[in-house]
């Protein structure tokens, strides 16, 4: 059993780091570190900003204890200061960024980090494993939602993932419109609605079909969904209603030409008088397949590997970075790799009808506010102290509201520009 604290997550050049500014007296120069995306995934117009309120409940506990201190001494990692400055580690900087659920783009000052240098460098690899898993399966979710049209989809990729991954997906997917998951921890953890039907391990254990639905049937009642394509998707939908009655909830189709089997299915169950059951499809779902069952008698999805892989797009391509050493504004100026100095503060503009035009960036400033402004960043920790959290259902709620204020073109599934632009402003 790893019986390490989360804080061991961090990366040994961030502990060389603090090694060093520790030693030549610049740990203490009062920093701003910033979160934001270059540019977003290929084909992408948004990102989903998440996994903000599992970030701040992690930093609060972030400390290095007795066991993960002694290992980096032993270990040669840290010097005896260091290991001191370790053991009495505790944040008491400041953190402000966008809500959970809000869009970013390109530029976007997403995550605000300031304090002591070392207090603040130590933080990176947390951060940026939090913020970049989360935000690239809620990004990816967000998309597979709008195509759905309404329809519910259910999360069910945890075996196409690490085992605390699949939890933190499960989360995200929930935050970004998904109706339930199938994964339990993410249910016990953080109250997401749970739902499963069997697989065909299930059917195939019995002697027949029939025998498998009825003993689904007798322990769950006929509020399940019954797995029809083991064998032949007709006949079992036929066993099916034959064993649970025309007011079976619903069957499952995980195989085939979904598109074809949908119409067929439908118009089997309706022959059988169960026009109240349900079509459930699962089997490689992703934002493409999805949109195209959108004219065919899809009552749910299922989607497993690509929600949690971030369909096509594994990271968010976050990154950290310092922008400002006692109110002096720093830049990068690596090819391809420039940034912009200084603390940002971001407005989003919006019309009078509530239509997204624009999001201004300003350096080192605040931006001209207009009636229609919304200011973008809150506070999350002030001098160490966490602010109150938005609950999930509040985040799921606030994207929603977010994807309804982007121009329409912003939410189609082809590639082109980001759904509104960015404008930064540079310190003077």
């Amino acid at each position: 059993m790893n019986d390490f604290a989360p804080a061991m997550l961090t990366d040994q050049y961030e502990l060389t780091m603090v090694s060093a500014a520790l030693q030549d007296g610049t740990a203490d120069r009062r920093s701003v570190f910033e979160v934001f995306a270059r540019r977003l995934p290929t084909g992408r117009r948004y990102g989903v900003a998440a996994g903000q309120g599992r970030l701040i409940e992690l930093i609060r506990e972030f400390r290095f204890h007795e066991r993960d201190v002694d290992f980096l001494r032993k270990a040669g990692i840290v010097d005896e200061t260091t290991a001191a400055w370790l053991t009495d580690y505790r944040f008491t900087g400041d953190i402000d960024g966008y809500a959970e659920g809000e869009l970013f783009f390109p530029g976007s000052p997403i995550l605000t980090v300031s304090g002591g240098f070392a207090e603040c460098v130590v933080l990176e690899t947390l951060i940026l494993s939090v913020l970049n898993h989360d935000s690239a399966i809620a990004s990816a979710a967000a998309r597979m939602v709008t195509a759905a049209r309404g329809r519910p989809i259910i999360e069910m990729g945890s075996r196409r993932t690490h085992e605390e991954a699949a939890v933190a997906a499960a989360r995200a997917s929930y935050l970004a419109g998904f109706a339930s998951t199938s994964n339990l921890a993410a249910g016990g953890r953080y109250g997401i609605p749970t739902t499963g039907t069997s697989a065909h391990a299930f059917t195939l254990l019995h002697d027949d079909e029939p025998a498998a639905f009825a003993s689904q049937v007798a322990a769950l009642g006929k509020n399940t969904t019954l797995l029809v394509d083991t064998y032949d998707i007709a006949q079992g939908i036929r066993n099916a209603i034959a064993v649970a009655g025309p007011d079976l909830r619903a069957i499952r189709i995980d195989s085939g030409d979904l598109s074809v089997l949908a119409q067929h299915s439908r118009e089997l169950l309706d022959s059988l008088g169960a026009t109240e059951t349900k079509i459930v499809v699962s089997g490689d779902m992703d934002e493409y397949a999805i949109s195209s069952l959108a004219a065919e008698p899809v009552d749910m999805y299922g989607a497993g590997t690509a929600v949690v892989t971030g369909s096509g797009a594994p990271t968010a391509g976050l990154v950290y970075k310092l922008v400002e050493v006692e109110g002096r504004a720093v830049v990068k100026r690596s090819e391809n790799k420039a940034t912009v100095g200084g603390r940002k503060t971001a407005i989003r503009r919006h019309k009078p009808t509530g239509t997204a035009t624009e999001e201004i960036v300003v350096s080192q400033g605040v931006p001209d506010h207009h009636a229609n402004d919304r200011l973008l960043q809150r506070s999350f920790i002030a001098g160490g102290e966490p602010a109150p959290l938005a609950t999930l259902a509040e985040s799921r709620e606030h994207l929603r509201q977010c994807l309804i204020s982007i121009p329409w073109e912003g939410l189609k599934l082809s590639a082109g520009d980001p759904a509104i632009p960015v404008t930064v402003v540079p310190t003077a």
